[in-house]
């Protein structure tokens, strides 16, 4: 029996990390896609940035209807569904490149987002439930390092596919306005069809492995067996939301992956306003992925058998901080890794190191002890992945304004807030001292 259950623990962890890696290689590749469709569309920052939310929003508009779906049809069928949205919303790329039409690029990215609400909806639960919650977020950093591992290599497989060797030269002429009138119109179609057949592939794809997840030897996950072994703790409470860690934990998720996101999808456009150009710029969203890499190996190595997970977040959230402020406020030219850099843009690529620790930390503490409302409050907490929408746009209007380097005060408030979290909000299991039903 111990055997079975051993084995049945590995598949469900390889398959949930081949998951997370396909979250990672469709999520991250928008590093590179705001700034290539802001050169081939003729967007403007906060236009190029609307990328990041069609794609976010989703997870707001549809975790409670995907919780519901998955309640209905069950885990496999459900992660089948959301593979199949995510299959049409990348075919939608081929008529939006066709016709250069970035609205149908935004309707693709959102029906690629809402595959993934309803992914993350059924793959976070089930790596919190497999196994002990003390060690949920040494299997959330696993899980992570997947979709870390994706977000290094998506960026530089879509550059390596779709960028080429002259195109310094062409962006530059573009941004000159030394190529106008149909010569233009036909130079930047040309640009964006590039995306079609990548595209087109990616769609297959994640098709046959929706097929594959279908029928798949993962187990399903029993909820309502998972939720009534919870529901011996907190029988007084008669709503969700007389959870103030979790609710506060909701908050926390939606700045995490908000500043997460700007500090990963506005590095290029900052390594621009440095002189340096998108075919050069292309390799530092990799760098900061590199970094988050390193961050949940150390989650692994070290959560909980050297550090506590309470004592990872608080670190965490206190770094991202100092690293934020560092963007800011530290100036002065560097070169490593043979780029001439200003050195501010290092601390952002330095971020992905305690944004690792930060979401493995917060999902254990705010969904723990919920037990009829574990489901709910797993869609509420994909719900603030929304967060990733709209702090990116925000940015972007405030570069439009303020230009980038001053912009990323947007970071300072995030990091207070999670800081807060990570040493008080986890703690408040009554809204009043006095609470009783």
């Amino acid at each position: 029996m111990e055997n079975s259950k051993k084995k049945t623990y590995i598949i469900s962890m390889m398959i949930l990390c081949s998951l997370f890696f396909i979250f990672g290689f469709v999520s991250w590749v928008n590093a590179i896609l705001i700034p290539y469709f802001k050169i081939a569309c003729e967007l403007t920052h906060t236009q190029a940035y609307l990328v990041a939310f069609a794609f976010y929003i989703a997870y707001f508009v549809m975790a409670i209807p995907a919780s519901r779906l998955l309640n209905k049809v069950g885990f496999k069928k459900g992660m089948l569904v959301g593979l199949c949205f995510m299959s049409l919303g990348t075919l939608i790329f081929v008529p939006a490149a066709y016709t250069r039409t970035y609205g149908i690029f935004l309707c693709g990215l959102f029906c690629i987002g809402t595959g993934l609400a309803i992914l993350q909806t059924a793959a976070n639960p089930y790596v919190t439930m497999i196994g002990p919650i003390e060690s949920a977020a040494k299997r959330i950093s696993i899980v992570g390092l997947c979709n870390k591992l994706a977000g290094i290599i998506s960026p530089l497989i879509f550059a390596a596919v779709v960028l080429q060797a002259n195109d310094s030269e062409l962006f530059r002429q573009l941004k000159e306005g030394l190529i106008m009138g149909p010569e233009r119109e036909i130079v930047l179609d040309a640009l964006i069809r590039r995306v079609m057949l990548p595209y087109a592939f990616l769609s297959v794809l994640l098709l046959i492995f929706g097929i594959m997840i279908r029928y798949s030897p993962l187990p399903e996950i029993n909820t309502k067996e998972q939720n009534s072994s919870a529901d011996s703790s907190h029988t007084d409470r008669s709503s969700i939301f007389q959870y103030p860690y979790l609710i506060l934990g909701i908050l926390a998720i939606f700045f995490h992956v908000g500043a997460q996101v700007i500090s990963i999808d506005t590095i290029i456009n900052y390594a621009g306003t440095m002189g340096i150009e998108l075919t050069t710029a292309k390799v530092f969203p990799s760098y900061t992925m590199s970094c988050t890499l390193i961050g949940y190996m150390l989650g692994i190595l070290l959560i909980p058998k050297v550090l506590k997970q309470k004592r990872a977040l608080q670190i965490a959230t206190s770094v991202g901080l100092v690293l934020s402020l560092c963007v800011i406020y530290v100036s002065g030219n560097v070169t490593i890794f043979s780029h001439n850099t200003d050195i501010s843009i290092w601390f952002l690529v330095l971020m992905g190191m305690p944004n690792a620790l930060i979401y493995a930390g917060i999902w254990p503490l705010a969904i723990r002890n919920l037990g009829k409302y574990t489901n709910l409050g797993s869609s509420l907490l994909v719900m603030a992945l929304c967060g990733n929408a709209f702090l990116p746009v925000i940015y972007g209007s405030l570069v439009d304004s303020y230009g980038a380097r001053l912009s990323y005060w947007v970071l300072v408030p995030c990091f207070l807030y999670l800081i807060f979290y990570a040493f008080k909000g986890h703690t408040i299991e009554h809204w009043t001292k006095n609470y009783s039903s």
